[in-house]
């Protein structure tokens, strides 16, 4: 197994693509200002010692250097160890809605501030299960791929606000949809995809995406938060609650009628969460008679940036000794010309 590291370092290969697009530009122009001179023929007989070649070969030289000085950068490891431990665990997909509606505090702290800290006790009880985050609204988008690094988790978790998506809404399909489509190949592992939503102002086509994950062999567990009385929601710009077109204060409600359907559809359950642990035990429970799987973990991992150092410096030091001028000692050696 092989990874990186510091992976956030190869971003610094956008570099490499942007000197090349200079040294294009450049090329291109040296060559027009060339031919304002006279002849192209007659400005070679009167260069011979000018190569074509080497100023393209010192440069691609200096382009893999970079490159392999990036890679280096990033901590290029490989798996010297699989530990004999065998751990069991299932893939979790939680989808949490992020819509205004999720400000308001029928529960508390607020439905939104709730809905974090039941995925963060989630997390708390996870040893050897997958994890990965999506946040929706009127649109939906993964947050965090699915991985066992918690810390992660916890961190993309609570970085989690309404303001992340513009359009307003509760596309509960599109969330379910992105979750389906986020677990990994392995088989015979259980695979359960959690939102965690007021339900309101459902936009449709939720019930169809559950019973396509539920044929695809995933679980649906809908989690309702807030209460059927409701409560108006907190304008942040105003300081005041939110008001619709006829200036009346709006009351955003829990539709636990839609959850209970569309967790039915996708073969799991509904949970209703408010301010007990109950819904944190009751969703635990159903999580553990999911089926788990098998599997050898990386324990030990070799640094390999020296041989990219290496590389890098093999790379750099041909492009010293490569000179810009024909050497006639290489003449006969046709890409040297």
């Amino acid at each position: 197994m092989f990874r990186f590291e510091n992976p956030e370092y190869l971003w610094l290969l956008s570099i490499v693509i942007i000197l090349a697009l200079i040294y294009i530009a450049q090329f291109f122009k040296r060559k027009y200002n060339l031919r304002k001179f006279g002849d192209p023929i007659l400005l070679k007989q009167l260069m011979p010692d000018v190569s074509k070649w080497r100023g393209i070969i010192k440069f691609l030289l200096l382009e893999f250097a970079l490159i392999f000085m990036v890679l280096m950068l990033a901590r290029p490891q490989e798996a010297s160890q699989i530990s004999e431990e065998k751990r069991s665990g299932i893939e979790t997909m939680i989808a949490i809605d992020i819509s205004n509606s999720m400000l308001a505090q029928d529960v508390t702290p607020s439905r939104l501030d709730r809905a974090k800290m039941l995925v963060e006790g989630l997390v708390e009880n996870f040893s050897d299960d997958k994890i990965g985050l999506i946040v929706f609204a009127g649109d939906a988008f993964v947050q965090l791929p699915i991985t066992s690094d918690y810390v992660s988790a916890k961190m993309f978790l609570n970085s989690i606000e309404p303001s992340m998506i513009i359009n307003q809404g509760t596309d509960i399909a599109s969330a379910i949809n992105i979750a389906s489509h986020s677990f990994t190949q392995q088989e015979h592992v259980g695979k359960a995809i959690i939102v965690i939503t007021d339900g309101e102002d459902h936009e449709g086509g939720a019930l169809e995406a559950a019973k396509d994950a539920k044929d695809k062999g995933m679980n649906i567990y809908m989690l309702g938060i807030g209460t059927s009385k409701g409560a108006p929601i907190p304008d942040k710009e105003t300081g005041g609650y939110m008001i619709d077109r006829t200036g009346e204060t709006v009351i955003s409600r829990l539709n636990e009628d839609m959850c209970k359907e569309i967790a039915q559809a996708g073969g799991g359950v509904y949970i209703h969460v408010d301010n007990t642990s109950n819904a944190q035990q009751v969703l635990d429970n159903e999580l553990d008679k999911l089926e788990k799987s098998d599997s050898s973990v990386y324990s030990n991992y070799s640094e390999q940036f020296q041989t990219f150092g290496v590389i890098a410096l093999i790379l750099l030091l041909l492009e010293v000794i490569v000179l810009e001028r024909k050497n006639h000692l290489l003449n006969k050696i046709k890409i040297f010309k």
